[in-house]
């Protein structure tokens, strides 16, 4: 890694670390900038998930209030997204790093199209609800969103709070903290396996986090001055950009 490639990976998770603090979709600046350095796709995939994990709790924790009402009927959709979490992570460290640039920019299409539809696929508020989480259908749907957690995180916080608002009952505040906390789940099951795989890129990572504690906190900042539809539209320009360089780079 150069002295270039760390102040590069650098500014990513700061941006990282801004965007997700606005407007979620950081996962596509971190693994832009370490495919765009030379990191095989695979790791740049896992070593992304290291990368955002502290962000995830951060979310969590803001949201204790909320969880405490409900943490104990989410333990069967916290075993559930462990399992989702495990196969998808199972199945990325299954293939080669030929097989998954393959798979790349369409999941990269697929994402940016999910994270461009967010803002249409919130949840209708429902104040007064209280949130309910022990149904079937949303427990497959959780099933499958937590595989594709585990395989690819770009957009899956998007995917998880449009499942979980067509499935549970609950106010969106409600919802946002159960997402945030079956997302730390799955991101903490997907970081064991692509460890013990031996896939994730530590200067990199190491690089990267503290940009991105440093982005969270600017995001504040960045919130009160800058529109949020600018700070998405940016999310989806990278998501495109990303993808035609990995269809025209084959």
């Amino acid at each position: 890694m150069t002295l270039f490639d760390a102040v590069l990976l650098f500014l990513a998770g700061f941006v990282s670390g801004a965007v997700n603090a606005v407007a979620g979709g950081g996962t596509f600046v971190t693994f832009g900038a370490m495919t765009l350095v030379g990191v095989p796709p695979i790791v740049a995939n896992a070593t992304s998930s290291v990368t955002q994990f502290p962000g995830y709790v951060t979310s969590t924790l803001a949201y204790l209030d909320d969880i405490r009402h409900f943490w104990r009927q989410a333990l069967l959709l916290c075993a559930i997204s462990a399992c989702g979490a495990l196969a998808g992570s199972l199945i990325l460290l299954a293939l080669s790093n030929p097989s998954f640039r393959a798979l790349v920019p369409w999941l990269l299409i697929a994402a940016t199209a999910l994270f461009a539809a967010g803002p249409w696929l919130k949840p209708a508020p429902r104040p007064g609800d209280e949130t309910s989480v022990g149904s079937i259908a949303g427990a497959l749907a959780q099933f499958v969103t937590s595989i594709y957690g585990g395989f690819f995180g770009a957009g899956m916080g998007v995917m998880m709070l449009a499942t979980l608002g067509l499935t549970q009952a609950g106010d969106y505040h409600r919802l946002n903290a159960l997402k945030n906390m079956l997302a730390v789940v799955i991101a903490a099951i997907a970081i064991l396996v692509f460890v013990w795989g031996g896939v994730v890129a530590w200067p990199q990572a190491i690089v990267m986090i503290p940009g991105g504690a440093l982005g969270g906190y600017a995001g504040v900042w960045i919130a009160k001055r800058v529109p949020q539809n600018a700070v998405r539209g940016f999310v989806i320009a990278v998501g495109l950009f990303l993808a035609i360089y990995y269809f025209t780079k084959g």
